[in-house]
């Protein structure tokens, strides 16, 4: 077996040899990117560090999630598929506690997210959505970087259908896709759409499982074959 860490391949029937320990996966919004990231982690049958790391750095920094989610590059969430007292485990493991009186902010909220993000690399086996990670991991063996893009029109497309305010969605793409890419350029001086930090960057489809089909190809070598 791989010693870098095998999942299962989407059938469930065998074991697929991963090459790779990680994934991180950035996305234009609307590309339909999260839910990617989420199939190809069920598919791997890897951790999804896309929802509720909120509640993670919340504890750590001893602040209100809204806090927390204010700096989080303007979506919502991390760490899903770990309840709250595995989450508050992996923070103190990983010396994310903080001080009563430290004052939290952005600055501070990369600093303990670059930490949760290097505590997810050391375990493994794990699909990042955005935050950065592209960056922090970057010289790190055996992560495999993916960016998600997609046409305008079909992320408003995509858009209107979830969204509970359809008519925003073209200011939302704006905004959304303007602040990740200030994050990344304030605090890693990195273009987020720099070729050269990725190791695949893929044009989603309306079918996004097929999507997801070619991205677990480029890692793994094999296709789902459901």
């Amino acid at each position: 077996m791989n010693p870098n860490g095998a999942g299962m391949n989407p059938n469930k029937q065998e074991p697929v040899q991963v090459e790779y320990r990680l994934l991180t996966v950035n996305r234009e919004f609307g590309s339909g990117g999260g839910h990617i990231a989420q199939t190809v982690a069920e598919w791997l049958g890897w951790k999804l560090l896309d929802r509720d790391i909120i509640d993670a750095i919340a504890y750590a920094a001893h602040v209100n999630t809204d806090v927390v989610r204010h700096y989080d590059e303007h979506v919502t969430s991390w760490l899903s598929r770990l309840n709250q007292q595995t989450m508050r485990s992996a923070a103190l493991a990983a010396g994310l506690e903080l001080g009563e009186d430290a004052v939290f902010d952005a600055d501070e909220m990369v600093k303990i997210t670059q930490k949760v993000v290097e505590e997810a690399y050391a375990g493994g086996n794990c699909v990042i959505v955005g935050r950065g990670a592209q960056c922090v991991l970057q010289h790190k063996p055996g992560v495999f970087h993916a960016f998600v893009y997609a046409p305008y029109k079909e992320r408003i497309l995509r858009l209107r259908k979830r969204l509970k305010d359809p008519s925003s969605a073209e200011q939302r793409i704006r905004t959304v896709d303007e602040e990740r890419a200030k994050y990344l350029q304030k605090y890693f001086g990195k273009c987020w759409n720099d070729p050269h930090l990725y190791d695949l960057m893929i044009r989603s489809s309306e079918d996004e499982d097929a999507t997801a089909r070619i991205l677990l190809y480029a890692m793994t070598g094999e296709l789902h074959k459901g």
